[in-house]
């Protein structure tokens, strides 16, 4: 069964640039993976510093490969979330 994670980041105006950055390069990553499916980012209409993202994964073993891959760390670990005010993640199996 596919495997999908919907994620809602809003980070400060000042660092939408360094975020959306990260998420373009995770995105070109992710894509080339195995077990992806799709990794689509948004940036949200009137709504500086926030994005919505869609990923969906062949399954729960997709995903957990590509958390566990270095650049994982280097981009959403590392750069991204020491930015984000707000992060909600929602993991949700593919009907």
């Amino acid at each position: 069964m596919a495997f999908a994670v919907i994620a809602h980041y809003r980070c400060a105006p000042s660092d939408e640039a360094t975020v959306r950055a990260a998420l373009l390069a995770m995105r070109e990553h992710t894509l080339a993976e195995q077990g992806n499916l799709g990794y689509e980012v948004h940036a949200e209409v009137d709504q500086p510093g926030a994005f919505v993202l869609y990923e969906r994964y062949a399954d729960r073993a997709g995903f957990d490969a590509h958390a566990g891959a270095d650049y994982f760390d280097e981009l959403i670990v590392r750069t991204v979330r020491p930015l984000l005010s707000e992060r909600a993640v929602t993991f949700a199996d593919v009907l």
